[in-house]
């Protein structure tokens, strides 16, 4: 698998819905984290303290929820995360604090060993603010196709 120090983040809530299938990912990769070669973790942080995480890393893989509002409830897609359509989107950013593209700018300008590849796998819900541990039906169904679009993207 991968030959680059690589680590997987679940994003999210894992009281809010849908919010939490970053989460659901990542506790379904994490038997296999070591036969991957990899590191997973499940995180509810987003901008600086998100960036913080991937010090010493080569690669990430960050897997949250978006709502983009142009694809079906439980699409899942990846993007580099230079060519996120919202940088803001899922919890890569807030209006507290900066974006993660911005944070990963600065952690470099300061000499970080930060991950040259950034991936985010997203599954598209609107459904993030619920308060429940459930996920809505459609994301629940992406959550095996989400774990085999990361484990792709490592080989």
């Amino acid at each position: 698998m991968p030959d680059r120090k690589t680590i997987i983040i679940g994003l999210g809530n894992p009281l809010l819905g849908d919010d939490s299938v970053g989460w659901r990912v990542a506790e379904s990769l994490r038997d296999q984290a070591e036969a991957l070669g990899v590191e997973v973790d499940s995180l509810a942080v987003g901008g600086l303290s998100l960036m913080e995480h991937m010090v010493g890393y080569d690669r990430a893989i960050v897997v949250d929820s978006i709502n983009l509002g142009d694809a079906a409830t439980g699409t899942v897609r990846s993007f580099a995360l230079e060519s996120l359509p919202n940088p803001f989107a899922g919890h890569l950013g807030s209006s507290h604090e900066t974006n993660l593209q911005t944070a990963l700018q600065i952690g470099r300008m300061l000499g970080t060993h930060l991950p040259a590849e950034v991936t985010v796998v997203a599954i598209e819900s609107p459904y993030v603010y619920d308060f429940t541990e459930e996920l809505s039906p459609k994301v629940a169904e992406a959550v095996p196709l989400a774990v085999a679009m990361v484990i792709s993207l490592l080989e």
